[in-house]
């Protein structure tokens, strides 16, 4: 994975190829074409197919109390672009100095000066330079006159309507993590440093990982499927998003139990994939009539899991 922050150290092999600009939060379909499309020119025009993208996003520093949660973080953005095919990616360190850039300095600086780009390749809705005032009408005109070649890719749908982070932020937040997952390019991931709880997970026979710090948009409050990546190994891994009614407990936390995985894991940052929602928390009766619903939902994750992991390709007609 080749990812760089800053524009001063850009290798020579990087530059005088073909560029993508975007925030990519989540790296989902409509991304991956883009990319394909960026593949497909770097073979007509060569060079490096480089994705520049920033750090943080606009919004976070434009409005910091109204941005969105991101979907993913910037060495998570740059794993799942690389396995797309990209060559680099640069994630630009954004300021207020660089946002007030008007559209003809941003593509002079950013496309011809620091990349010597050959083409680009953008969505029908990307916006550049000071108060997002640059379109792809623009940016077309910019690159005629200096020779740099521009492909407009169509957006992607699924179920009849556009693919977009906010829209699959939207469904995250929804906790339908099981369309989401077929929008996405890998399944939605977050990631956590794991924390003490109230320990009562292992009275139940059932400890579970408690993740603190989640850096990225948490899903709807419920009981999901999903695996646990640690140390390079997937554990499949029951999780919930949400309080414990049962015991009276309200706070909001997330918990994983990796079915299988016999070690201790507190202070350790674990990433987790959510692959399916299975139900509602629910109130219990009865300490016995939880734990037997919890037997149930490792059950069910060990089936979810199990279809994942036999999944040879995704080829969902949905998507158009």
């Amino acid at each position: 994975m080749n990812l760089i922050r800053d524009l001063g150290e850009l290798p020579d092999a990087w530059r005088a190829g073909v560029v993508a600009i975007g925030n990519c939060d989540g790296v989902h379909r409509g991304h991956a074409r883009i990319v394909e499309r960026l593949l497909a020119m770097r073979e007509r025009l060569g060079g490096p197919a480089v994705v520049f993208t920033f750090d943080p996003p606009p919004a976070h520093v434009l409005r910091p109390a109204s941005a969105p949660a991101p979907l993913t973080w910037i060495e998570r953005k740059a794993e799942l672009l690389t396995e797309l095919g990209v060559d680099a990616v640069i994630a630009f360190p954004t300021d207020e100095a660089f946002l007030k850039l008007e559209p003809r300095e941003f593509f002079d600086r950013v496309v011809h000066d620091h990349l010597s780009a050959r083409g680009l390749v953008e969505g029908p809705n990307f916006f550049f330079g000071r108060q997002r005032q640059g379109d792809v009408e623009l940016l077309a005109g910019y690159c005629r006159q200096t020779g740099v070649e521009l492909e407009v890719v169509e957006p992607v749908r699924w179920d009849g309507q556009i693919i977009s982070s906010s829209r699959v932020r939207a469904l995250i937040a929804a906790g339908e993590v099981g369309s989401v997952r077929e929008m996405l390019t890998q399944p939605y991931r977050i990631r956590g440093q794991v924390i003490h709880g109230a320990g009562r997970g292992s009275q139940l026979g059932y400890p579970t990982a408690n993740l603190g710090q989640v850096d990225t948009l948490l899903p709807g409050v419920g009981i999901y499927a999903g695996r646990a990546l640690v140390d390079g190994q997937f554990w499949p891994a029951a999780m919930s998003v949400g309080g414990n009614p049962t015991f009276d407990e309200g706070e909001l936390k997330i918990e994983a139990y990796l079915v299988g995985y016999d070690g201790s894991l507190y202070d350790r940052t674990i990433e987790v994939d959510f692959l399916s929602r299975l139900r509602d928390i629910e109130r219990f009766d009865s300490v016995g009539s939880l734990v037997s619903q919890l037997d149930r939902d490792v059950a069910a994750t060990l089936e979810v899991v199990d279809r994942w992991d036999t999944r040879s390709s995704i080829n969902d007609p949905r998507i158009t």
